[in-house]
Formats: structure tokens, sequence, C-alpha cells
């Protein structure tokens, strides 16, 4: 099945919460939360600078692996098919990667609300893509896919950061130093 397929199945079969995986043929994942309507909420590329947006091309000409998060990102909501992703890459429902039983939808739909559009700074181990969508279906952020780490460990530090957002009751940018920006 090729990609445009695999989208065409979940935009057709996905439920909100529903964890999508991006699965780069280089071995880690892309992950976001089925958002209904053919959308994902997702950590994506932030909103930047004219040179840093041009250093983070340079990279993904040299590096395959979709956008490039360099040191901030932005949860934001978008059309599945939207989401760069390096060629080879497959997108499927991904709910039986991790030890836990999923939230109500209006737990769910409260985290999304209160994060969306929310600014973070990026770090591969201890706030990242997968830790976002896990919290957001399962209310502890935990990341499976990197090596020598414990699976289904919860992260609480990235737990704390983003439920102390959803707390607050508001969207506000809030300084959740180093992860949050003001």
């Amino acid at each position: 099945m090729d990609y445009q397929q695999q989208i065409e199945q979940i935009v057709s079969t996905a439920q909100f919460g529903d964890l999508i995986e991006f699965s780069y043929p280089i071995g880690y994942s892309h992950w976001g939360v089925y958002d209904g309507d053919g959308h994902v909420i997702h950590f994506a590329v932030a909103d930047e600078s004219i040179i840093m947006g041009t250093v983070r091309n340079c990279l993904e000409q040299l590096i395959p692996a979709g956008d490039l998060l360099l040191m901030f990102t932005k949860i934001r909501s978008v059309p599945i098919g939207d989401v760069k992703v390096p060629d080879g890459a497959h997108v499927l429902i991904s709910n039986n990667r991790h030890a836990f039983t999923p939230s109500t939808p209006d737990d769910m739909r409260l985290r999304c609300d209160a994060l969306l559009g929310q600014d973070f700074r990026y770090d591969l181990f201890s706030l990242n893509c997968e830790h976002f969508a896990t919290f957001v279906r399962y209310g502890k952020a935990v990341c499976n896919q990197i090596p020598a780490r414990c699976k289904n460990l919860e992260n609480e530090e990235a737990t704390a950061v983003f439920q102390d957002i959803v707390d607050s009751g508001e969207n506000i940018r809030k300084s959740f130093w180093p992860f949050a920006l003001n």
C-alpha cells in the first residue's frame, strides 16, 4: 500500500485520540494524535527566523528525516497528508505500542485544546513528539523509541510540563524552562 493509500485508510478508520505513527525508514518515528476530519495534532516546526529556516532546510536536504525540529517546536493541527516525511515512510494507527489504558475522549480533548498552539524547547530525550502524543492519550508522557531506555516508563518531568499547562485552564504561553518559551 502506498503512502497516500495509508493516509486514506487512517482518515477512514481513525478515531479522535488515536496515536498516529509516522514510521521513518531510518529507524525512528514521528508521533501525533488523530484530531478527526483527517487532521493530526503533533510537534511541528515552530515559527522561525529566515536564518533558522534556511539552516533547517539545508539540513533537511542532507538528512532525509522529514521536518527537523531544531531547538523549538510548536504543537499544531494539520491535515495528515501535510506532515512532512521522508521517502519510504509509513503512517499507521499505533495504539498498541504503549502499555497504558487510554484516557476518556473528554480528557484527551481537554489536553489537546490546552496544548494546541503552545511552543516548547524540543529535546529528543526529555520532551519530544512521542512524549506529547502519549500524554494526550494516556495522561503520561512516554517515549519507547530511544535505545537503551526502559520501555513504558513515564517521563514525569515531561508529564508535569504538559499537565501544568492543562491545569492552568488557559491556552497561554508560560515559562516552563527549559521546555516552554515565553
